[in-house]
C-alpha cells in the first residue's frame, strides 16, 4: 500500500532520530489538513520525548480548537520574537502542506536561511526546492495521507496513537470535503480504514469539524448566499464576495467562511465557483470546480496561487471590487470549458 520511497523514509527517519529540538511549520491561513498533519507530528514527537514546536504564520481556525495540541501551536504574527527564537534553536525543521516560500509569509525570513536540515511533505503541484528532503505526491488526497504513510513506514503502526489517527483523519476529511473531491484513489480509503482501526470515532470528528461553529457563522452564510452571491450562467460560474464590513457584522472568527466556496456548485449548470474575501492589503481567493475544469490554472495564471485541479486558492493585491472585476474579465477566455456540455 505504501507509495513513499524507501530512500526518503530512511533519510528523514535518520534526521528525526538524531534531532532533539524539532520545529514543525505549515502555511499561512492554515486549514484542517495543515493542522491535522502538523499536530500528528507534534503528538508523535511528544510521545518520543522530543522537544517539538508547531508554528503557523497567522490566525488559527477556531472551529478546530478541539484538536489535541491546538492550544500549544505558536502563531508567529502574534509573537514574532518568540517564534524567531524557537526557529533559531531548531536542529530540524519539518514543513508540511505547502511547497513554496510564499506560503510561509514573514516566517520565511527566519526559516529559509537556517542551516539545520529541512524536510518537506506536501501534495500540491510544482514544489519549490526549499528543503533537503522532499516527499511530494500530487495524487494524494491530502498531506495527512502522506504523513500517515511516512509514520507507518518509518516507525511502524505502533507509533500511531488514537490521538495521531484523529489528527490525520481530520486532515483527510477536510481536504477532500468529506470525500467529495481529491479522493478517487483507493489508497485514500485504505488509509482511512487503517485510521479507523485505531479506535477513532469518525462521527464525533465529523460533527466537531462541521457542526462546531457559532450562530453567527450560519447567519453569515445566509447573508453570503442571499445577498453576496452572483451567478453567471453564461460562463457556468458563480461566486461569493465578502467585505470586511460583512464579516464584522456577523462577528467573524477565523475559519467561519470554510466551505462557503462549495455552495454555488450545487446550482444546476455551475461548474466553477469562487469566493473573494476582503483583507487589509489584498483579497483572498478560493476556487472550486467540477469535472476537468482546472481551478488551479485560474489561480496560478491570474491570482498568484495554485492548488489542485478542483480545489485551489490564491490572492490578488487589490481591493475586493477590483478583484471581482479582474475575475469577471478573464472568464471569456475559459468559456468553452465552463459549460456543462463541455464536461
Amino acid at each position: 500500500m505504501n507509495t513513499i520511497s524507501s530512500s526518503f523514509t530512511k533519510n528523514a527517519k535518520a534526521e528525526i532520530d538524531k534531532a532533539q529540538n524539532i520545529v514543525i511549520l505549515s502555511h499561512k491561513n492554515p486549514d484542517g489538513d495543515a493542522l491535522g498533519s502538523g499536530l500528528a507530528f507534534y503528538n508523535l514527537f511528544t510521545n518520543f520525548n522530543k522537544k517539538a514546536t508547531f508554528i503557523v504564520p497567522n490566525q488559527l481556525p477556531v472551529y478546530l480548537k478541539w484538536m489535541d495540541g491546538f492550544n500549544d501551536i505558536i502563531v508567529f504574527e502574534n509573537n514574532k520574537s518568540k517564534g524567531q527564537e524557537i526557529i533559531k534553536s531548531a536542529d530540524l525543521i519539518i514543513m508540511i502542506d505547502f511547497n513554496h516560500r510564499s506560503r510561509l509569509s514573514q516566517v520565511a525570513d527566519s526559516v529559509l536561511p537556517h542551516k539545520c536540515p529541512k524536510i518537506l511533505i506536501d501534495h500540491h503541484p510544482d514544489p519549490e526546492n526549499i528543503a533537503d528532503l522532499i516527499y511530494s505526491r500530487i495524487s494524494s488526497s491530502s498531506t495527512a495521507e502522506m504523513v500517515y504513510e511516512f509514520i507507518e513506514a518509518a516507525f511502524g503502526k505502533d507509533a500511531v496513537s488514537k490521538t495521531i489517527a484523529e489528527c490525520l483523519f481530520t486532515g483527510i476529511v477536510t481536504d477532500t470535503g468529506t470525500f467529495s473531491y481529491n479522493s478517487s484513489n483507493q489508497i485514500t480509503f485504505k488509509i482511512v480504514g487503517e485510521l479507523l482501526s485505531f479506535g477513532i470515532d469518525k462521527d464525533y470528528i465529523i460533527d466537531k469539524i462541521y457542526n462546531n461553529y457559532s450562530e453567527y457563522r450560519l447567519r453569515l452564510l445566509g447573508h453570503a448566499i442571499n445577498s453576496k452571491m452572483k451567478v453567471l450562467h453564461e460562463y457556468g460560474t458563480a461566486y461569493i464576495y465578502l467585505s470586511q464590513k460583512d464579516m464584522d457584522s456577523y462577528n467573524f472568527e477565523q475559519g467561519d467562511t470554510e466551505g462557503f466556496v462549495n455552495f454555488p456548485l450545487s446550482i444546476k449548470g455551475i461548474v466553477f465557483s469562487a469566493i473573494f474575501i476582503e483583507k487589509d492589503n489584498y483579497t483572498k481567493c478560493s476556487f472550486r470546480s467540477k469535472g476537468d475544469f482546472p481551478a488551479n490554472l485560474v489561480a496560478k495564471e491570474h491570482f498568484s496561487g495554485g492548488g489542485h485541479k478542483n480545489a485551489a486558492g490564491g490572492e490578488y493585491k487589490a481591493s475586493l471590487k477590483k478583484t471581482i472585476e479582474q475575475f469577471e474579465s478573464i472568464l471569456p477566455e475559459y468559456k468553452k470549458y465552463l459549460t456543462v456540455e463541455s464536461l
